[in-house]
């Protein structure tokens, strides 16, 4: 109840000093105008013959005595105006709001627009997204944009929902999730070959790209919401696309390599059969029973639907069916899967580094501003042996 009144009273007050703010403003318009006009009659009366000294006087006491009003009134109006305006930020101050969903989107937009504009970041902003300052203000982004861009999961890159994600710097893990004291429980002898071959750990490494958000004047002077949702939209579009490419690429980057499925340095097995169907068939029977239990399928949508279109042959039912029914594990589709992959995807693993760096660039055949993160990643395929390639036997 006693928090109730005083948020009528807070609106009360509110609504009492606008009316007088208004008021003063039409008060100081009025005066204006008379003051205005008493200062021509001055003027006209200073130049006519016909007016007395006691003419000029009077009009003069009666310029003055209008001035001063005018002064006493312009001088309320700045006054209060000033305050409301000061009210209005602190109002409007992140440390003020609630509401921590608010809070953190009032806090993104204004990190966002500091740093197009190029001014300087508040700890206020800083402290509600999450950063401890222990990097000395720098260009490192905040804890919770960070997460919000690389780690939270984002729909675009279909891997997300199987592969491995993690945040942590240096890391290095083992590549099996368990052992025994004799090694001679690994029943797979194409796993044991390539543990003996490679190590039994994985060490990431770090691989810096960087994301470009475009942001009009428009979108930067609209709404907090409006903002963030823009920003995060478009940094998360980027790097779920960086993920992809990485992953599926026949054409790696010079020290990517080991980053794509299809690279001839990770030399994953590929099956080849008469039929793709046959090789996603044998691709998942060809698999250890350790990897084959969790296998799922990612392939293109178009591989799919030539698969359909072939088994059924003139038979509508096929095409209501599930895909898992159709190829005996779940299925997800990706158009960057040039090849259907087949495996257990928990043996492939992203890490990206803490640091991620925020600044701003423009486009200037665009004049479109340019909110820029860099990253650093690695995806490392953990175990190679975990994974299949299904293909088409060439024709001779």
């Amino acid at each position: 109840m006693m928090k109730h009144k005083k948020k009528q009273l807070k609106m009360n007050l509110q609504h009492f000093s606008e009316k007088t703010l208004y008021e003063l403003k039409q008060n100081m318009t009025t005066v204006g105008q008379q003051l205005k006009k008493v200062e021509n009659d001055l003027a006209s009366a200073a130049i006519d013959t016909s007016k007395t000294t006691e003419d000029i006087q009077a009009l003069q006491k009666s310029r003055d005595d209008l001035k001063m009003r005018f002064d006493v009134i312009k001088k309320q109006h700045d006054e209060m105006e000033a305050e409301q305006r000061a009210q209005f930020e602190q109002n409007n101050d992140v440390k003020t709001i609630e509401d921590p969903n608010a809070r953190k989107v009032k806090a993104k937009a204004e990190l966002v627009r500091s740093v197009i504009r190029q001014e300087p970041l508040s700890g206020d902003v800083k402290a509600a997204l999450g950063d401890d300052d222990t990097t000395g203000g720098g260009k490192f982004l905040p804890k919770t944009v960070s997460t919000d861009i690389i780690v939270e999961p984002y729909s675009k890159n279909q891997l997300r929902d199987l592969s491995t994600f993690t945040q942590i710097t240096n890391l290095e893990i083992p590549k099996l999730n368990f052992t025994l004291d004799d090694d001679d429980f690994i029943q797979d002898k194409e796993t044991a070959k390539e543990l003996e071959a490679t190590g039994d750990t994985v060490t990431f490494e770090r691989h810096k790209f960087k994301v470009f958000a475009g942001v009009s004047e428009t979108v930067l002077n609209g709404s907090d919401a409006n903002l963030v949702s823009h920003i995060d939209r478009s940094l998360q579009s980027g790097v779920a696309a960086k993920e992809k490419k990485v992953a599926f690429t026949e054409a790696p980057k010079t020290g990517e390599e080991h980053m794509s499925f299809y690279s001839t340095q990770n030399d994953i097995t590929v099956v080849e059969e008469d039929t793709l169907y046959q090789a996603i068939k044998r691709s998942i029977a060809d698999l250890h029973e350790d990897y084959r239990e969790n296998a799922q399928i990612v392939m293109s949508y178009k591989d799919y639907s030539d698969i359909i279109e072939t088994l059924a042959n003139g038979n509508a039912t096929l095409y209501s069916a599930q895909p898992e029914q159709i190829l005996g594990k779940p299925v997800t589709f990706s158009d960057s899967a040039v090849h259907p992959v087949i495996g257990d995807f928990s043996y492939s693993h992203y890490n990206y580094d803490l640091n991620v760096l925020y600044d701003r660039d423009k486009d200037v055949k665009t004049g479109i501003e340019q909110f820029v993160i860099t990253a650093w990643m690695d995806h490392q395929i953990k175990l190679k042996s975990a994974f299949r390639i299904a293909k088409v036997t060439p024709t001779t």
